[in-house]
């Protein structure tokens, strides 16, 4: 006989999808942190195990188990056509490649769309909205995803407003659609959905559990790494590889233009159909990502910084990166060079 309390009568089911590709982190994460609801907090206070308020159900299409995409076995709890109706539904993230279709999920997709027609809440962590996606469920509604799928989400769904700078994002009708980005911004997701469906309290008690912080720098200091790709441009593509050698000289979009043999119109208009940025956009990312580099792992002064990555005006390089960062350099250094030291 288990040790658990079982869930309340009037729990809430809230199915976990367990699709191909999805990975097992997730999926028993947020398993795990919604089912305590109602439990843990009150066998921590009074030694009794408290009522479980949430009933989470792991779903796949036809309930048998399988290995996840990184190798871990998971065993569903029932087959969608088999599981009572949702409060919510959760999809974990996906291990899939930001430019994949998702061809394959068309019993998952089907099975969504009928979800919210009944009136389900639909909840995706990290790469999980590229599924809402792919069910046309975010046509014309603001999103978010992993900060690295975010240009694939927009470009190939765009009637989306992809966010990528945020790290939660609710929308759509009846702000029954929700969304967190990368990373473990999943327990973001299971924050809000708890003080939704039970209360905040209850939502409170769980952060208080799990030493849970929220993520509320969002996205945007790790968005821009998506930013400093290769192109199949062969002209531009050898002025990034030269750009990312001498992007903290005086003139290194005159660099790019006099290396690129092309007039300087001819190259800024060529360099923003391949990147997507202007050169000095361009100049300005590589930039940036050096100074958080250095932010990280040293104590220079914010003024030196700004020199070593090329801004002879401190205030400019402390305006920018605050505006293209959403953290001021010593906010961010705060925040990531304890990370970074921990790491090492």
């Amino acid at each position: 006989m288990s040790l658990l309390a079982q869930p309340a009568p009037t729990a809430l089911t809230v199915a976990l999808l367990a699709g191909p590709d999805a990975t097992a982190s997730t999926l028993y994460g947020m398993y795990d942190l919604l089912g305590s609801v109602g439990r843990d907090w009150e066998f921590l206070m009074s030694g009794r195990m408290g009522e479980p308020l949430l009933k989470p159900m792991i779903v796949s299409r036809d309930g048998r188990g399988f290995r996840a995409a990184n190798g871990a076995w998971i065993e569903p709890d029932a087959a969608l056509a088999d599981c009572p109706a949702p409060a919510v539904v959760c999809i974990p993230d996906l291990f899939v490649a930001p430019d994949a279709g998702l061809e394959g999920y068309a019993a998952e997709i089907a099975w969504l769309q009928a979800c919210q027609a009944q009136g389900a809440m639909l909840a995706a962590a990290c790469t999980g909205a590229l599924l809402l996606a792919e069910a046309g469920l975010l046509d014309g509604e603001d999103a978010t995803t992993h900060w690295a799928y975010c240009e694939a989400l927009a470009r190939r769904f765009p009637t989306t407003r992809v966010h990528a700078h945020r790290s939660l994002v609710v929308s759509g009708e009846g702000q029954r659609l929700i969304m967190a980005g990368g990373g473990t911004s999943w327990v973001d997701l299971a924050l809000f959905l708890v003080a939704r469906l039970v209360g905040v309290e209850e939502a409170m008690h769980l952060a208080r559990i799990n030493l849970i912080d929220w993520h509320q720098e969002g996205q945007q200091p790790y968005a821009v790494l998506t930013s400093s790709r290769q192109v199949e441009d062969a002209c531009i593509a050898r002025c990034q590889v030269w750009v990312a050698q001498h992007y903290d000289t005086h003139s290194p979009v005159a660099g790019m233009v006099e290396l690129s043999g092309l007039t300087e119109r001819s190259f800024k208009r060529r360099f923003k159909t391949a990147t997507g940025m202007t050169p000095m956009e361009y100049v300005h990312t590589l930039r940036l990502e050096e100074a958080k580099q250095i932010l990280e792992s040293g104590d220079a002064p914010i003024d030196v910084v700004a020199e070593q990555v090329g801004y002879a005006d401190p205030s400019f390089f402390r305006r920018l990166f605050g505006r293209r960062v959403g953290l001021t350099p010593s906010q961010y250094r705060r925040r990531f060079r304890a990370l970074r030291l921990r790491l090492q």
